[in-house]
């Protein structure tokens, strides 16, 4: 059987399960709960040999279900990124003073520009904790490190200089995934504790960005915006009933090629302030009423 590209942990488990080997893999556990009205799905990897299984390290992986949101009610904004931030916060726990947010990918290519447009709705206030007025918010900077291409540096390089000046309690990276689903594309955020490869959603995978490597915890969140043509065909072919499938032959057809929504661009505008707005509201002591006056 082709193995589908995922970077999404909840559709690792789905495919897994799918095989038929067992209802439930030892090492796993999962749980479903309901954030401002969006369904949230909890995948707890805890063992190497489930992380072997699912090809996913061991660590928390939430999914945030979004499809709601593009429904457009007149309070959309304001229940995603709440629903991002309380996740976000979660997975934070206790209390952290110094922030620094990556905001991978490149802005020049759409399906791979979530961390740069990310990077324009963050509050940034590392440089304003000296005045009374602002004591009390969380000191957040933000880095947009670029890619390789256009850099000649890794964005772990980047990133492990700014680490080593800014000293945050906590590295925060966005950048855009692959899901296995059409339905997922733009409809799900998905935050771990585990880290994260940049360009591995586009099929540029770099070095990883994690504790090991930066010595810091690393949270990851992430926006599918892709799916690999294979596993895409696969799926269709099998959806419709059709009969030897030749999977060796839909990886080499289409193993360079992505398939993204044609108004790819106006989703990742919406979902990017999603993103950032929450990325604010899991940081700083701020409502969204606050927050939007602060944002402009």
């Amino acid at each position: 059987m082709m193995q589908r590209r995922t970077d999404l942990a909840l559709e690792a488990h789905e495919l897994w399960r799918g095989t038929g080997a067992s209802d439930s893999l030892s090492g796993v556990s999962s749980c479903m709960r309901r954030r401002f009205g969006y369904d949230t799905t909890v995948v707890n990897v805890k063992t190497p040999a489930a992380a072997q299984a699912l090809g996913k390290p061991e660590g928390t992986y939430v999914t945030l279900d979004l499809r709601p949101y593009w429904k457009h009610p007149a309070d959309a904004l304001e229940r995603a990124a709440s629903a991002v931030g309380a996740e976000l916060r979660a997975l934070l726990g206790e209390t952290v003073n110094t922030i620094l947010v990556a905001c991978l990918g490149n802005g020049a290519m759409t399906p791979d520009a979530v961390g740069p447009q990310v990077a324009e709705h963050i509050l940034v206030t590392r440089h304003l904790r000296h005045r009374k007025a602002f004591a009390e918010l969380t000191a957040v900077s933000v880095l947009v490190p670029g890619v390789l291409g256009r850099t000649g540096m890794e964005a772990v390089e980047t990133i492990r200089g700014a680490v080593r000046t800014v000293r945050p309690d906590v590295l925060i990276a966005v950048d855009a995934l692959a899901s296995r689903s059409l339905g997922r594309v733009c409809a799900t955020v998905q935050l771990s504790d585990t880290g994260i490869v940049p360009g591995s959603g586009v099929g540029n995978s770099r070095r990883a960005l994690d504790r090991t490597s930066l010595g810091i915890p690393v949270i990851a969140v992430g926006i599918p915006t892709v799916v690999d043509a294979a596993t895409l065909a696969l799926d269709i072919l099998e959806e419709t009933g059709a009969e030897s499938v030749d999977p060796a032959a839909l990886r080499e057809h289409g193993a360079d090629v992505m398939v993204t929504p044609r108004d790819i661009d106006a989703q990742i505008r919406e979902l990017s302030r999603v993103v950032g707005y929450g990325i604010n509201l899991a940081l700083q002591p701020l409502d969204y009423a606050e927050l939007c006056a602060l944002m402009g």
